[in-house]
């Protein structure tokens, strides 16, 4: 059925004057509201005003413009069915064959400093939403468009043809429902801030954990299969946000990214990203097995690879800084699955390029120190959602308590700072030997505190003697402070809080040793 009418009323008037202009020399008759039938005007488009349709006109400030029977009775009319026809001419409703809606800007009002109740609810789109929905449902007759980006699609099928493909028209209404799942959704969370109290109080931010959690994510990868083969998988973006992190990230080379090459990738960046000094993370199964930061990132890479070379052959690299050819020839060496940096210089890529099968993954570039932008973690259990706020709690060294009758040297102080960073990144039990700026073993996910320190030092490929400890939480015994002493360990740190405090304290005084207590605990399961 061929094209007559498009009802335009947008916010987002991006490409919107090319659209209607091209529109209007098909034929197609316009129809819009106030500030989206100036903009057309102004632009020299022909415009019908809704209230000349309607024969009502705008009202409560502009709360009601659309919500009217010809607006609605146009769009969902089943051109299909007779007595809808009837009733249509009965009532001199015309067909809306087009709706081209996009929505007030609620979340950009929410995210304004010093919003006000008021603001926030007048930023409530009704009409907009009501439309969009109203020619969703009846997209076998309808086009619905609601992001600028479709309007060169239509204009094809309309040039082609004069009318638009049922496809199409089912694509955009899907695309319609996910917006006004997500609009809502939006609104449902950001009205927790208010409270009524004779009148009504904004607070100035939503709550970390809100009552009530609305998704929208939309599919940007199929990976080939999960953790095993016989598993499907796929990586899912924000469908309401700009891309960051891994969603962001722009592969130069290599195969398919799997499953398990984003999820190390992840912790790999993540610890990476925690360095201020040139940084590297050697990441196998979720776990580092080597991490250095050193003025030059190729020595960096050269201690972290130290640590554990043999666990770090089929791993994943995190680098925090631009990859230079010297780094480049040492990568070159070993085999590994996947490479994240902030980039690449020319020299470096022709190093690496030889590697056919290796990925590189070109990041957004992270300020030194900074987290990567992220939301809520959220951990599925059987029947419900386990959701929590990021550990990014950083090294506080004025929180230390220094417990020991030796107190830490200044070299010890800074070694202890960076295996405290690295150890919150290891799977609970965590024990991580160290010096400045470089792990020596580190001892993962055993069921004991005491095996973690047992197997840290039998992982070891340097030295531990004059090394420090992180834990990332409290020794229990003092077991586990003894085989760290065993195995060369000269100072620890842990956050504290057992009950055996005192013997595992009196433990490290009778061997000599300096602890501190941070008073915070890293466990990751």
């Amino acid at each position: 059925m061929a094209v007559e009418r498009a009802l335009i009323s947008v916010y987002d008037k991006i490409g919107l004057a090319d659209f209607a202009a091209r529109l209007s020399k098909l034929g197609i008759e316009i129809v819009s509201t106030g500030g989206t039938a100036r903009f057309l005007r102004d632009v020299g488009i022909a415009v019908r005003d809704v209230a000349e349709l309607t024969g009502s006109p705008e009202m409560l400030g502009g709360r009601v413009k659309t919500l009217h029977p010809k607006v609605h009775g146009g769009i969902l009319f089943r051109r299909g069915n007779a007595d809808d026809r009837k009733q249509t001419a009965a009532h001199g409703i015309a067909p809306i064959d087009i709706v081209v809606v996009n929505l007030y800007p609620f979340s950009a009002t929410a995210g304004k400093a010093g919003v006000t109740a008021e603001e926030l609810i007048e930023n409530i789109d009704i009409g907009g939403p009501t439309m969009v929905r109203s020619a969703a449902k009846n997209f076998e007759s309808v086009a619905v468009v609601t992001d600028p980006a479709d309007y060169p699609v239509l204009l094809e099928e309309l040039c082609a043809a004069r009318e638009i493909r049922l496809a199409t028209r089912l694509e955009l209404a899907r695309k319609a429902f996910a917006l006004t799942a997500r609009y809502d959704g939006l609104i449902a969370t950001q009205l927790e801030r208010l409270s009524a109290n004779h009148d009504l109080q904004l607070a100035p931010a939503q709550e970390i954990l809100p009552q009530r959690l609305h998704f929208d994510f939309e599919r940007q990868q199929e990976m080939r299969y999960g953790e095993n083969p016989h598993q499907q998988a796929a990586l899912y973006v924000p469908a309401d946000r700009a891309r960051t992190g891994f969603a962001a990230a722009r592969q130069l080379q290599g195969k398919e990214l799997s499953y398990n090459n984003l999820v190390d990738m992840d912790a790999a960046w993540s610890l990476a990203c925690e360095f201020s000094a040139p940084g590297v993370a050697i990441i196998k199964h979720n776990n580092p097995c080597g991490a250095a930061e050193n003025p030059s990132l190729a020595e960096a890479y050269r201690q972290a690879l130290a640590c554990d070379p043999v666990s770090a052959f089929g791993g994943v690299i995190a680098l925090n800084r631009t990859v230079d050819a010297a780094t480049a020839a040492e990568l070159e060496r070993l085999f590994v699955e996947c490479i994240a940096a902030p980039g690449y210089e020319k020299s470096a890529l022709e190093k690496l390029s030889t590697k056919k099968n290796l990925r590189l993954l070109e990041m957004s570039v992270a300020a030194p120190g900074a987290f990567p932008a992220e939301e809520l973690e959220l951990k599925r259990i059987s029947g419900a959602m386990l959701v929590q706020e990021p550990d990014h709690r950083s090294v506080v060294e004025a929180e230390w308590k220094i417990v020991t009758e030796r107190q830490p040297t200044t070299g010890e102080r800074q070694a202890m700072r960076f295996a405290w960073v690295v150890c919150k990144h290891v799977k609970s039990n965590a024990i991580v030997f160290a010096r400045e700026g470089q792990t020596l073993g580190i001892g993962a996910g055993q069921m004991s505190r005491v095996d973690s320190v047992k197997l840290a030092v039998m992982k070891a490929q340097m030295p531990l003697v004059g090394s420090v400890v992180a834990s990332d939480a409290f020794f229990p015994f003092p077991d586990g402070v003894e085989e760290a002493a065993k195995g060369g360990a000269v100072a620890v740190i842990q956050p504290g809080g057992s009950v055996r405090d005192n013997e595992v304290i009196a433990a490290a005084n009778r061997l000599g040793l300096a602890m501190v207590f941070t008073g915070v605990r890293h466990f990751r399961h």
